[in-house]
């Protein structure tokens, strides 16, 4: 059974920086394709940013709201998904959740079937 759980979250000031893990469990190899959602009070939940499965090498993607601040990253060996957040805004507050899909690559909720319990994010002063 594949499992993601995430970790990381907290408490940080306007301009500051969080890194979020996410351990990965249950899959038999890397063909997976990883993603970060995020869902603030009373909104939808959102992409974040995405990584393709490894092979040749991953791609990576993101929203526009987060580009230039926000790095996915995956580590293999350590069978983990990292989202590494700098320049912090209050409009980041929100839960992060973790998704993970048997194919190369997805930005759209829909095309995860697999998710984490989400870990908060809360960016204030």
């Amino acid at each position: 059974q594949v499992q993601l759980v995430e970790s990381g979250g907290g408490l940080v000031q306007p301009g500051g920086s969080l890194r979020l893990s996410c351990a990965v469990s249950g899959f038999t190899s890397d063909y997976y394709a990883a993603g970060w959602f995020r869902q603030a009070p009373g909104k939808e939940r959102d992409f974040v940013a995405g990584i393709t499965w490894s092979g040749s090498g991953s791609n990576t993607y993101y929203a526009d709201s987060v580009k230039g601040r926000f790095a996915i990253s995956r580590d293999n060996d350590m069978n983990t998904v990292f989202l590494q957040m700098r320049s912090l805004r209050q409009s980041d507050t929100a839960v992060y959740y973790c998704a993970a899909t048997y194919t190369y690559l997805a930005t759209t909720e829909a095309a995860f079937p697999i998710w984490g319990q989400g870990t908060q994010v809360t960016v204030s002063s």
